[in-house]
């Protein structure tokens, strides 16, 4: 058997062949980890019920349209919350949106952060 391979790697031809099918897989295998893996975006973001229910609620205050909120937790409670909303950048907006956020999560107001979304 080890007579066949080192006659059948003597030929030019295989070892080229050879080296080029190892060169493409290598390319393949690199292209897989770098390129070829699930894209993940902010907007395949899935939000969590809480977040969901408390942006159905933010959404019905004045001047409030679209609302994306993320809640950040440890040992299960939550701790603080980004809200970033669409409609009308005013102060009693923004005041509105986070106190009504502070009080369902039971969280200090301080612990709220409020933005304007940059789609408009």
């Amino acid at each position: 058997m080890k007579a066949e391979l080192k006659k059948l790697f003597s030929n030019k031809a295989v070892r080229a062949a050879t080296i080029g099918g190892l060169a493409l897989l290598l390319l393949v295998a690199v292209w897989a980890v770098f390129f070829g893996g699930e894209k993940k975006s902010a907007s395949a973001y899935q939000p969590t019920e809480a977040e969901s229910r408390l942006c159905t609620v933010l959404e019905r205050i004045e001047g409030v349209g679209g609302v994306t909120v993320l809640i950040n937790g440890e040992e299960g409670a939550p701790v603080s919350a980004v809200v970033v909303f669409e409609g009308a950048d005013s102060l009693l907006t923004r005041m509105r949106v986070a106190e009504v956020t502070a009080a369902a999560l039971n969280i200090a107001r301080g612990n709220v952060q409020v933005y304007p979304s940059k789609d408009k």
